[in-house]
């Protein structure tokens, strides 16, 4: 028994060296969209799509956020009311403004789900209201600053990306949010290392979906969103698609911000058992795998640190201290104390927890909830 706890700690160790030099510095958080950057010679025409269902709460301000966008080319909004019952469509229409439009949706057919419904819906309208060439996919929770489009066409024009997605910062204030939001982007960027998103001859690719700038153009040659209409990841199923017909960019930002706060562990552990199994391809023996792996990486440590004379110990100590230091610049990025990370060990055992509630809820055919459907069952 002592020789295999020492070797599930020096195991740990090592895992965690490998995850400092050789997995994209993915830990460095050092892709954001910050500018300046160079005005293109023509500023090209944008549409925004916004998905909204039962966004009363925010929808007035984040459609607000778009409408004040310091942008020179022609720029329009469509907001696609998805069947909401809270008035989220009356909302938006107290706006008055001639750039905005409320597209009622229709019901969500068989196969797609719901809000990649109401993204193709507005998509749709786009087309055939006018030619966009691009079209800013962005949700009805996040605000934006001023100056964001034109930071994201900017950057789009200067390298000829077809997609550019900006991880929104979350909101992060109670107590809940700082134990696992900052978490969340880091083990997102931990699974889809930004730098090697950004890479053009790597095939990672991902997206964060509260903000992507997408190619119009090259969307619909690409088979436009129908073609990843059941997926329950869709902002990194669409980054597949995009980057298998151009460059794509994903990095951190200050500029666009959830405004929707969370209402407890409760509500943010919801929010990661929706797509959490579906990133295991929904396989009971990927799950056991990852359950172990997370033991290994987040549990051996402190535990082994117990009792820090032995090498056990000693390695367990040296691999808590590599998570916690990987942990310090997401930690800034959200104005937190370094002593969280100290707790990451006790934040990876959460989002155990709440992986493996996401394949519960899926074998109960509650799988990929979302605004109180349940949508992984549309899978194919």
């Amino acid at each position: 028994m002592t020789e295999l706890w020492l070797l599930l700690s020096f195991l740990s160790f090592v895992a965690w060296i490998y995850l400092l030099i050789a997995r994209g510095a993915y830990w460095l958080a050092r892709d954001r969209n910050e500018g300046p950057l160079p005005e293109p010679s023509r500023w090209p025409a944008v549409t925004a799509v916004v998905p909204a269902r039962n966004e009363v709460d925010v929808v007035s301000r984040t459609a607000k956020s778009l409408l004040a966008q310091d942008y020179p080319g022609d720029f329009r909004v469509i907001l696609v009311d998805d069947q909401s019952d809270d008035g989220t469509g009356e909302a938006a229409r107290a706006l008055f403004d001639p750039r905005l439009e409320i597209l009622s949706g229709s019901p969500r057919p068989a196969g797609w789900t719901g809000k990649l419904w109401a993204v193709e819906q507005g998509v749709a309208r786009a087309k055939a209201n006018a030619t966009s060439d691009y079209l800013w996919l962005t949700d009805a929770d996040i605000a934006h600053t001023p100056n964001n489009l034109r930071m994201l066409v900017g950057r789009a024009e200067r390298s000829r990306l077809v997609l550019v997605s900006e991880m929104a910062k979350l909101h992060c204030n109670s107590w809940s949010e700082r134990f696992l939001v900052p978490a969340f982007v880091y083990f997102f960027a931990m699974l889809y290392p930004f730098a090697w998103v950004n890479d053009r001859q790597h095939r990672v690719a991902a997206a964060a979906g509260g903000s992507m700038l997408v190619h119009r153009a090259t969307l619909e040659a690409a088979g436009g969103i129908e073609s990843i209409r059941h997926e329950i990841i869709d902002d990194c199923a669409l980054a597949r698609l995009m980057k298998a017909h151009g460059p794509i960019w994903l990095g951190l930002t200050q500029m666009s911000q959830s405004v929707r706060p969370y209402a407890g562990i409760g509500e943010i552990g919801q929010m990661i058992s929706r797509s959490a199994y579906a990133q295991l391809s929904y396989s009971p023996w990927i799950l056991a795998g990852t359950v172990g792996g997370m033991f290994v990486l987040y549990a051996v440590p402190p535990l082994a640190a117990l009792d820090p004379s032995g090498p056990a110990g000693l390695a367990g100590l040296l691999a808590w201290l590599a998570m916690a230091i990987s942990f310090q610049p997401m930690l800034r990025f959200y104005r937190l104390s370094p002593l969280w990370g100290l707790a990451l060990p006790a934040i990876g055992i959460v989002y155990t927890a709440f992986t493996c509630d996401s394949a519960r809820q899926h074998w109960r055919g509650r799988g990929g909830m979302w605004k109180g459907r349940a949508q992984a069952m549309t899978n194919a």
